[in-house]
């Protein structure tokens, strides 16, 4: 055996840096240095292994005359995965302007890959160019990672042109389609992937039913998400933990807690994320008692718990008023698990005391906070002002969101709602005044149903439906049965060009989007079944009371999903007790 074979040997068995540098030794006393697949062997290594080193890569690699597209592909993909993504493209930038090796398809992921992760949009268009010239437009991989990088830079037009134009896909390219879109929050895009799927009769695995589930759970399309646990069950991915999270995550913000459970209950394998999916479930419904009950259980399992665990747990405490059990818990991440509170856990402290009326505590909660300048916690203070009238801490809380910059209509319009309780007609004025003044856009409230497997959307007013008439004559039928029950439409507080208060957008004598996708639902969904809506904004209380009558008077159990929690409305009453 000749000393190349030898040492060729010995780097397919090594397994440490060190051993690697004993036999790069070798290479060096034998004069083997430039030995193209040596070489290659030693690069690849050190920029590949867990148990290399880029550095001692780039040292190797610098010391080879001309090397081979192999020795450049290692350094760009031991760079695009590290840390330093930059370098990646700069060693692609140095193989192409060398002219010796050329790229292939492993060279063009890499550095597209490179392009993803540093936000390099220009850079990307210009290896699209160099795919084009090299021929490899129609390479399923390097096609695939050009959608992937094009997305990750925002550019999810140009993804799917790419994805349409590739004249063979496999499943890693639907899959990447479905990813770019969930990822980018375009669900309906995922979604209408999917049905490309069906149509092209292409199969799924567990990587497309995560990423649908995902969407699904987004848009609440509860009944696409019972046809893809149908299909999981079928194909034996629903032992799959990450198929199992996916659909606890999708039926528990599709409002079907009970669903959430029985996935959970049958899952043989548990992780952080099976449990933490309840756990949230259980605090956005409000069930702030089944939360600790379940984080209870999570321990006595052995499951460590982790920041999102008691992101769910406050969120349970703080719909459900359980003040003492949330400051508790707030306490113990420190204490007992070593978890740092985030911006987001101080945020529901803030909300769990300002919703309880306890609004001088929730003030000197965000003065302990670590980001005092997040306007988050400022504006959850002013809701609860709301809530309780308070104009003092109110304006305390705009003003501090005005120092920062980051005020805008909703709050004006919050402490003007404010003003209204208080009969400071002054005060109503000059937020009108300053909203007019300023120019400032509220955000216009929307509206999602699922009937069938299609998603609709309705706006204040909507008139773009194809089916409106008969949407607005179902809607005059419905506001007739539940005023016949004892409903009073509630009159807004203050209009400003036509919009109102910051959790329902809309003028009081208009037609709410809400409204609209519940005549909608009784329109064309069958009796007795439930009624399920996703909202962008919180429920004003005018939906709220309305709401509640109408699942009355046509005996209908309607869940709405708001901004902030869920809402299961049945026989007159609401799951929240009038408390969000």
């Amino acid at each position: 055996m000749s000393k190349s074979d030898t040492i060729l040997k010995l780097l397919q068995g090594c397994n440490s840096l060190q051993r690697l540098q004993k036999i790069h030794a070798h290479v060096i006393t034998n004069g083997l240095q430039n030995h193209p697949a040596i070489s290659t062997k030693l690069v690849h290594f050190c920029a590949i292994s867990v148990s290399g080193s880029l550095s001692y890569a780039q040292l190797i690699f610098h010391h080879i005359n001309n090397p081979q597209t192999q020795a450049w592909n290692s350094i760009i993909r031991g760079f695009a995965n590290s840390p330093f993504p930059l370098q990646a493209i700069l060693y692609y930038n140095h193989m192409v302007s060398a002219f010796v090796s050329r790229p292939d398809t492993f060279t063009f992921s890499f550095v597209l890959k490179a392009c993803e992760r540093v936000k390099a949009e220009r850079k990307c268009r210009e290896v699209h160019g160099a795919i084009i010239r090299c021929g490899y437009q129609r390479d399923v991989v390097v096609c695939t990672n050009l959608i992937r990088s094009y997305a990750g830079n925002g550019f999810i037009g140009i993804a799917r042109s790419v994805f349409d134009d590739m004249s063979a896909r496999d499943l890693v390219s639907w899959n990447a389609m479905i990813s770019c879109y969930s990822q980018a929050g375009f669900h309906y895009g995922a979604l209408k992937v999917f049905d490309e799927m069906k149509n092209e009769n292409v199969g799924l695995d567990g990587f497309s039913l995560v990423g649908l589930l995902s969407s699904c759970a987004h848009v609440g399309a509860m009944n696409v998400g019972v046809h893809l646990h149908r299909i999981a069950c079928e194909e034996g991915f629903v032992e799959n933990v990450y198929v199992g999270n996916a659909l606890i995550d999708m039926y528990a913000k599709c409002g079907s807690l009970d669903d959430a459970l029985c996935v959970f209950d049958s899952m043989r394998k548990q992780d952080v994320f099976t449990w933490n999916s309840m756990i949230v479930g259980y605090g956005v419904h409000g069930h702030g008692d089944r939360s600790i009950s379940f984080f209870r259980q999570m321990l006595m399992a052995g499951v460590q718990p982790n920041s999102i665990t008691f992101l769910g747990l406050l969120c349970g405490c703080s719909h459900q008023g359980l003040v003492e059990e949330g400051v508790e818990y707030f306490y113990m991440m420190s204490s007992m698990f070593n978890l740092k509170p985030g911006i987001k856990h101080y945020g529901c402290m803030v909300d769990l005391f300002g919703r309880s009326g306890k609004l001088e505590k929730a003030l000197d909660m965000i003065g302990t906070s670590p980001s005092q300048d997040d306007p988050v916690l400022w504006r959850t203070l002013l809701g609860s002002c709301k809530i309780h009238k308070n104009v003092k801490i109110g304006e305390i809380a705009l003003r501090n969101l005005v120092q920062l910059g980051a005020s805008n209509a909703g709050d004006y319009i919050l402490l003007a709602a404010i003003y209204a309780g208080a009969k400071d007609t002054d005060g109503v004025a000059k937020m009108r005044k300053l909203i007019k003044s300023q120019g400032i856009k509220t955000t216009p409230g929307w509206s999602w149903i699922e009937v069938g497997d299609q998603i609709h959307k309705f706006v204040v007013d909507d008139k773009s439906h194809p089916d409106f008439g008969e949407i607005y004559h179902k809607l005059r039928e419905v506001i007739c049965q539940a005023t016949l029950l004892g409903y009073v439409p509630e009159e807004s507080l203050i209009t400003v060009d036509g919009m109102i208060t910051e959790d329902c957008q809309e003028t009081s004598t208009s037609y709410h989007s809400e409204k609209l996708a519940i005549a909608f639902g009784l329109a064309r969904t069958p009796k007795g079944t439930a009624i399920r809506i996703v909202k962008n904004l919180r429920v004003c209380r005018d939906c709220h009371s309305f709401t509640k009558y109408v699942s009355k008077a046509f005996n209908r159990e309607i869940i709405v999903r708001d901004r902030v929690r869920f809402h299961h409305f049945k026989g007159g009453f609401c799951s929240c007790k009038d408390y969000w």
